[in-house]
């Protein structure tokens, strides 16, 4: 069975597929047409070769071209009734004169930045903040029960966004990425009937990654003792870097080796994506095909969790 490192990102009607070399988005147009974009990867930085810093750079870089290629996406949607006669207000006018081409990038940026401060206010300040009302003794303790919360509140938004109407399809192209990954690393030809029998669950999908970093949260905030509200809020903060950068250290090793710590790992991921994935359509394991075809790396390219 091959080992790959291509990932990918479900978007509006399309798909996002990373590999060591490319990374191309894939959009079923309205007409039925499948375009597709590609682009070479830029070359890791310093910082992108340190163990754990390394780990917080990645995140936020994949964040940033995971946001760009949902923008992308969204301009193909057929948005029936749509105003033709919007016209940009004043201050998105000045926004245009003042910024001019860089205002996309900046706006990506920002999403980025308000999506980080969003995921960090819900799940590591607001748990927190409840955990610091119980009326329990002992730091452990706390933290135990913050991590409880955290787990919950994790859960449930999985669980409330899965309702959404909007989502179902999102889902359907998550389930479609997932199993053409799989058809990938079990060696077969990346066909509709192939792709079709694979399961929509794959251990290295994104939600393990938010698990184990919230089980390591637990762990290191355990460390720093408990204080008042506000020194709480500012360690967390702090610390989430370290917090993503161990996280993914410990997901890139288990990943390599397979071992019990892969399975333990990926086990809760597993689970929680009978949220997340759904089983796609033809149409869109077609787009998933579409995708990955453009990230296959060249055999003198090493794409392989074991090496590199």
């Amino acid at each position: 069975m091959k080992k790959t490192t291509i990932g990918g990102q479900a978007l509006l009607e399309g798909l996002l597929m990373i590999g060591p070399q490319y990374r191309a988005t894939a959009i079923r147009k309205p007409d039925g047409e499948i375009i597709v974009e590609k682009h070479p990867q830029k070359p890791k930085g310093k910082l992108s070769k340190i163990p754990i810093i390394r780990g917080a750079v990645n995140l936020f870089s994949q964040m940033v071209i995971g946001v760009k290629a949902l923008m992308y996406s969204a301009e193909f949607i057929d948005i029936e009734d749509e105003d033709k006669s919007y016209e940009p207000s004043k201050f998105e006018q000045f926004l245009e004169r003042k910024f001019g081409d860089k205002i996309t990038d900046i706006a990506i940026y920002f999403s980025v930045v308000i999506s980080i401060l969003f995921s960090v206010g819900l799940f590591i300040l607001l748990p927190n903040l409840i955990a610091g009302f119980i009326p329990v003794k002992g730091v452990i303790f706390k933290n135990l029960i913050e991590g409880a919360f955290r787990v919950g509140l994790f859960i449930g938004y999985l669980a409330l966004v899965s309702l959404l109407k909007e989502m179902k399809r999102v889902w359907e192209y998550h389930g479609a990425e997932h199993k053409t990954i799989h058809c990938y690393e079990h060696g077969d030809e990346l066909t509709v009937e192939n792709v079709r029998k694979y399961t929509t669950k794959h251990p290295r999908c994104g939600t393990s990654l938010f698990f184990t970093i919230m089980i390591i949260s637990i762990l290191i905030f355990s460390f720093t003792g408990w204080h008042n509200i506000f020194l709480n809020a500012t360690i967390r903060i702090l610390l989430v870097p370290l917090v993503a950068g161990v996280s993914l250290e410990l997901i890139k090793f288990a990943v390599r080796h397979e071992n019990w710590l892969f399975k333990v790992l990926s086990a809760p991921g597993l689970m929680f994506q009978k949220f997340t994935t759904r089983e796609p359509d033809d149409s869109q394991i077609e787009v998933a095909i579409a995708a990955f075809n453009e990230v296959i790396p060249s055999s003198s390219v090493i794409d392989d969790w074991g090496k590199g």
